[in-house]
């Protein structure tokens, strides 16, 4: 079983930076596939980031340009640097670590744009 914790959430003003962390249990975290996702009210949860264990990565077309997405094996740590806030992008953040054809989710960590 994959433990998986994300931090870093929090109120934020139009065009500010926020970055969250998510760190996952286990030894071989450096084979995980790691993804941020996000759900705002009332909509569905969407695809924000994704890193393989190789380091590739894969942005929503919403954030494309604003976000970065990297990870730190030695940590067993994977960051979400968000740039350039909006509104639209208040919604809770969750954390995935894919392995062995298996998702394992934090709890998610609430992002509130606002002025």
């Amino acid at each position: 079983q994959v433990q998986v914790e994300e931090s870093g959430g929090g109120l934020v003003q139009p065009g500010g930076s926020l970055r969250l962390s998510c760190v996952a249990s286990g030894r071989l975290f450096a084979e995980y596939t790691m993804a941020w996702f996000r759900q705002a009210p009332g909509k569905q949860r969407e695809l924000v980031a994704q890193i393989s264990g190789g380091g590739i990565t894969a942005y929503g077309d919403s954030v494309k340009g604003r976000f970065t997405i990297s990870r730190d094996n030695a940590k067993n740590t994977v960051y979400l640097q968000m740039n350039s806030l909006n509104s639209e992008d208040t919604a809770v953040y969750y954390c995935d670590a894919g392995f062995l054809a298996k998702d394992y989710w934090g709890q998610g960590t609430q992002v509130t744009v606002s002025s």
